[in-house]
């Protein structure tokens, strides 16, 4: 059965007729094409601020200017301790939806219940990791895929980031080009998060949690 939310043939179809009242070649549009994909493969980077060799601690810095708190561990082996502890401070259930790519930390060691993506309803935590972070913000990327649901970042009420340091990045610029070296093309989501949700559109007053996370926690792995 066809898919009725598949709207490539009208897209294509309303695309042609744009051409065609614009007397446009089909050779002219594949140069365009090879043009634009031969850019992406070499962005022209405007001026960057020097952030200094340690991308670490201005991520930190930034990172807690966004609300997020931060926890520093030296292994992964050690991330579920930090989990509990955390959730213990924050008097939160030893609960969590996690991506699959985390199953294997000694969970059950920590008394903490997991449930693996894809996200249920009523889950409070959600524990991802990322696909860098970026130092002059102090935000977090995560790049969508089968086994990298954004939902567990976004949906609960708190967000645990497990953040590698030497996925630590400078800013954008170096991030999107890490996504085109490593997968060859940006999946269909990208996404940046900056602190958790927030909004100041009732007086003014800034609102954590608003649409989403109202806590974003970051576990830095030091030796990963």
């Amino acid at each position: 059965m066809t898919d009725l939310l598949d709207t490539s043939a009208a897209r294509q179809a309303i695309l042609q007729r744009i051409r065609s009242a614009q007397q446009r070649d089909i050779a002219l549009k594949e140069a365009e094409t090879q043009a634009a994909q031969a850019y992406l493969q070499r962005p022209q980077w405007g001026p960057q601020p020097d952030l200094g060799a340690d991308l670490l601690a201005v991520f930190s810095q930034q990172a807690e200017k966004m609300a997020d708190t931060l926890d520093f561990v030296d292994q992964f082996a050690q991330v579920p301790a930090a989990v509990l502890t955390y959730l213990q401070q924050q008097n939160l259930p030893l609960r969590a939806c996690i991506w699959p790519q985390w199953a294997n930390l000694p969970w059950s060691a920590s008394g903490i219940q997991i449930q693996l993506a894809p996200m249920q309803d009523g889950e409070l935590v959600g524990v991802t990791g990322v696909f860098c972070a970026l130092a002059e913000t102090g935000s977090l990327m995560l790049l969508s895929g089968k086994d990298e649901q954004i939902a567990c970042a976004i949906l609960p009420e708190t967000h645990i980031a497990i953040v590698p340091q030497s996925r630590i990045l400078a800013g954008m610029e170096q991030a999107f080009a890490l996504a085109l070296q490593e997968r060859g093309e940006l999946p269909r989501t990208s996404t940046i998060i900056s602190g958790p949700s927030r909004t100041g559109d009732i007086e003014q007053t800034i609102v954590l949690g608003a649409h989403g996370p109202y806590r974003v926690h970051v576990i830095v792995v030091r030796q990963a």
